[in-house]
């Protein structure tokens, strides 16, 4: 407990620095003087670059580690199963839910010209030759490309292949080989994050001193308004007729688990947040012990509704404002692949982020979508993990109370 008021602390002191970023940055645009300008470009170029160096790597990776773990759950089957049933069946429904704002609010993109760059994705290019074009026929080149489709797909087959080898040495090594990547990737990231004050402030700069007639900032309102709302009705409204559904009580639940959701708004991270939910719900909810400590820690690793609708609204947004246009079909097939790279979305630092901005580097949408972005993520960010910590522990309930029957 004391570990996590240190989190708490820590991660305060981070959005403080961030919120002080934000200010600087929206000043120092708003002189308009072209030294500064040119700086502040150089460096937010610089941080996209980063960006797209940690973000394919890091998304492939924290699937496959996912999924190798899956094949380790054989002792207790009947709570797995139920557990992955109403984490894809919630976070479906989140990006379901997120398509339908995007539809109804519909965004304005910002004009091509104020982006330093463009989609390289012909819109003369077949729903046909894109899934096709995601198949890989070779180990390599998806990773020279940058094609993150073919890549998340080759990243799911070798999971679920480690996951269902027999135990072996060969099995630990492969496993330990993995998850070592894994942890220099996130050394990377976290030093990366340590400096973000400073891309932030690039960022900040360079959104405010491209204001023009305000049609940036309502494209940009607009696309948070479509998460924002997305994320409230499915907090409010989606997962309490989950709860109803499977005979419980929404706000009982919800009182009980309140210091859980309280605290991942402000931490900003599922996992931080863990001790507290576990505590919630043994203590406050009642959720038998051998359930909670079972289903909490997967659902931190894989339940991400509002990482799902993230990506969802983000990827539409970015390809719209590279002038791709997509039929209802094709954002129903981008509605799966928000899913599946947000169960896959396993303990990475702004995961969501990093995720849509490979999902957009692989598609050749114009990244530079996701600077204007970064300034006002924070919030989100927030908002989203809120709900992902209640939605675990709405699946956490729905289980125990499966089990108990």
């Amino acid at each position: 407990m004391y570990k996590s008021i240190g989190n708490m602390k820590s991660t305060n002191r981070q959005l403080l620095w961030w919120i002080g970023a934000l200010i600087a940055g929206t000043l120092l645009g708003l002189l308009h003087s072209g030294t500064v300008d040119a700086v502040c470009n150089f460096i937010a170029t610089l941080y996209t670059r980063l960006f797209q160096f940690l973000a394919v790597p890091t998304v492939a990776l924290a699937i496959m580690t996912t999924l190798i773990s899956f094949g380790r759950q054989q002792s207790a089957r009947r709570i797995f199963t139920r557990t992955i049933t109403y984490t894809l069946l919630t976070t479906l429904v989140a990006a379901l839910v997120g398509l339908g704002m995007y539809l109804l609010i519909a965004p304005e993109p910002i004009p091509q010209g104020m982006l330093s760059g463009g989609s390289e994705v012909g819109a003369e290019e077949t729903f046909y030759d894109h899934i096709v074009s995601v198949i890989p026929n070779n180990i390599v080149q998806p990773f020279l490309s940058g094609n993150v489709l073919s890549i998340l797909i080759i990243a799911v087959a070798f999971g679920l292949a480690i996951s269902f080898m027999p135990e072996s040495s060969r099995k630990s090594v492969l496993t330990d080989g993995v998850q070592g990547i894994q942890e220099v990737f996130f050394i990377l990231i976290k030093a990366l994050i340590k400096t973000l004050p400073l891309g932030i402030t690039a960022f900040a700069a360079q959104l405010s001193a491209q204001l023009s007639g305000g049609i940036i900032l309502g494209s940009l309102g607009r696309w948070a308004a479509v998460i924002l709302i997305g994320n409230v009705l499915q907090f409010a409204v989606v997962l309490p007729l989950f709860l109803l559904i499977r005979g419980l009580n929404p706000v009982k639940v919800l009182k009980a688990m309140g210091p859980a959701v309280v605290m991942a708004l402000f931490t900003k991270s599922s996992a931080a947040t863990l001790p507290v939910t576990l505590a919630s719900a043994e203590e406050r909810l009642g959720v038998d012990p051998k359930v909670s400590r079972f289903v909490l820690p997967i659902c931190t690793t894989i339940n991400m509704n509002g990482c799902a609708a993230f990506i969802l609204v983000t990827s539409l947004f970015v390809m719209r404002c590279g002038g791709i246009e997509l039929s209802i079909w094709q954002m129903l097939t981008w509605v799966l692949i928000a899913v599946l790279s947000a169960v896959g979305n396993a303990g990475v630092p702004m995961g969501c982020f990093f995720l849509t901005l490979s999902l957009m580097t692989g598609v050749g949408a114009p990244v530079e979508v996701m600077g204007l972005i970064l300034p006002i993520y924070t919030i989100v960010d927030m908002v989203e993990t809120a709900e992902n910590v209640w939605s675990d522990s709405c699946v956490c309930a729905m289980t125990d109370k499966d089990l108990r029957e």
